[in-house]
């Protein structure tokens, strides 16, 4: 299995690369862009493990080491290995 995790500041949390980038985009001509926000994407391989173990671990990663539950929020797939 492979987990595809994506973290990203919550709402309302202060996100200044994506303010920068967002602005950046306004001065090269890209227009209809708004409200940028930047991330983490993190991929994390479990060779062997089924899907709701694969599950349990990555949302125990995501819980105690990778995401700040004060300013971030997540999301993760699982994928089957090709």
């Amino acid at each position: 299995m492979k987990a595809q995790v994506y973290i990203t500041p919550k709402a309302g949390i202060l996100d200044p690369e994506g303010s920068t980038v967002g602005q950046a985009l306004k001065n090269l001509g890209i227009g209809g862009v708004s409200d940028v926000r930047m991330g983490k994407y993190i991929e994390m391989t479990l060779p062997g493990v089924p899907r709701k173990q694969a599950e349990k671990i990555t949302t125990e990663a995501c819980d105690r080491l990778l995401v700040n539950p004060n300013i971030e929020t997540y999301r993760f797939d699982i994928l089957e290995d090709s």
